[in-house]
Parts: C-alpha cells; structure tokens; sequence
C-alpha cells in the first residue's frame, strides 16, 4: 500500500517553531542550533522510503527574519515497491524578508530497482539568504542505480532563479553516465548559495579541482556541482566549497 504524508516546518525570528508537525516517514525533532537566534530541525527517519508509489512532501517556512538549519540523521534510501509506480519526493520551502535558510540534508540513495521523482520548489524574499546542499548516490555499494529524476526550481521575489532537470539510471536520457556527464562517478551533488551581497561582488566561475565547478548564475547566487567516486569524497567536496563562500 502507498504511502501520502507531508511533514511541516515554521520558524519564527525569536527561535520559536510554532509549526513542527511530523508525518509519514518523517520525525522532526528540534535539536540545539550551533549559534545563538538559530533553530534547527533534524529530520529522523521513522521508516524506510520513500518505496515505489508513495506520495512524500516536506513543507518549511522561514519567517521574516527567522534563522532555520534543517539536517538529517540518516541518508534517505529510494527503494523499489510492489506496483512498479514511481514514487515522489517533493520539498517545499520558503523564506521571507531578511530570513535565513539553510538545508543541508544527507545523501539521496538510489537504490537498484527503485524509481524516484524528486522535487525541490524554493520562493525567496529579495533579502533572503539560501544554503542549500543536494547529494544523490546512484546505487548502494556494487549495485547499479535504480532510476532518478531530480528537478530544482528556486524563484526569487517571484523571478526565476534556477530551474534545471536531472535524469539517472534505466530509462534516463542517453549520455547520463558518458564522459561528459557521470563519467562512471556514482556520487553526484550540488550546493546552491543564493545571498543579496552578491550583486555587488559574485564569486568568479572557476573550476573546484578535478570534480566540481563553480558557476555565478543570473542572480545574487553561485552553484556548485561535482561528481566524485563515493559519498564520502562528494561531502568532503561540498563542504570545502561552503567554507571557502562562507570566508570569502
């Protein structure tokens, strides 16, 4: 039987969390934050999933001025289920004027035989600030991946920021695991860093090493992608890049 279930998040600026509401698979608990005015939420798996035909959606809201880190305990593992159906994945998040977000989950499992449709839908304030970190692994080790289908579509004060598909596994366009995509990597992932301060001064495009690149967009907002051979490799990528934004 499929699953339906959608976990709620709201975060005021004095560090309360009016809205904390778990469901499904998702177990939200409040946990410290590293600094002061900060909430942070970590999502706890309370299941496995999402399996083949479930319905999982996350909602969060930073309010005006509000703070909020959302993390997660363990990596989430897309698995096959019984109807052969896909199954979708969909987070929702907002922030509002002089809010800060940052998102920074654990690593999306592919698994063999799974099929995912994973959705990431962010609205931005003009004065929000955005970190945002996404890390698929394409099969659990020495298997191959199942099918995966990532799309991320950030708008900011109601303009497009990014918009852009992502296709793994059987049945995804030719080419996805080519020299010129994959090139045999399975640990794939970026991190997205949307912040007002770089209208007047944006990081310059470069290359991050051998794996990843770094790439201004049309908007106060860098993205950075990578591939590497294992999770652990991928990670350690994504939070030099972070730190190195975070300093610079």
């Amino acid at each position: 039987m499929s699953l339906r279930a959608t976990a709620r998040i709201a975060a005021e600026p004095d560090g309360t969390l009016p809205v904390l509401v778990s469901d499904g698979p998702f177990a939200l608990r409040r946990t410290r934050a590293a600094a002061p005015g900060w909430s942070r939420v970590t999502v706890v798996g309370a299941m496995s999933g999402p399996l083949g035909g479930d319905r999982l959606a996350i909602e969060a809201e930073v309010r005006d001025g509000a703070r909020l880190r959302v993390d997660s305990a363990a990596a989430t593992l897309a698995l096959p289920g019984r109807t052969g159906e896909p199954a979708a994945y969909e987070l929702r998040l907002r922030a509002g004027a002089d809010a800060v977000l940052h998102w920074l989950p654990e690593q999306l499992v592919s698994a063999h035989g799974s099929d995912l449709r994973a959705r990431t839908r962010v609205d931005l304030a003009a004065s929000a600030r955005l970190v945002l970190r996404e890390e698929q692994i394409l099969g659990r080790h020495g298997e191959p991946p199942g099918t995966l289908v990532s799309r991320l579509t950030v708008h900011r004060a109601g303009r497009p920021l990014l918009d852009q598909e992502l296709a793994y596994g059987p049945g995804a366009p030719g080419g996805w695991d080519g020299g010129a995509v994959l090139a045999g990597h399975r640990a794939t992932g970026q991190l997205l860093v949307v912040d007002p301060a770089y209208e007047e001064a944006p990081p310059a495009a470069r290359p991050l090493g051998e794996l990843a690149a770094l790439t201004p967009l049309a908007g106060p907002a860098v993205l950075v992608t990578a591939v590497a051979p294992d999770a652990l490799a991928l990670r350690r990528i994504l939070d030099a890049a972070l730190d190195e934004l975070s300093t610079g």
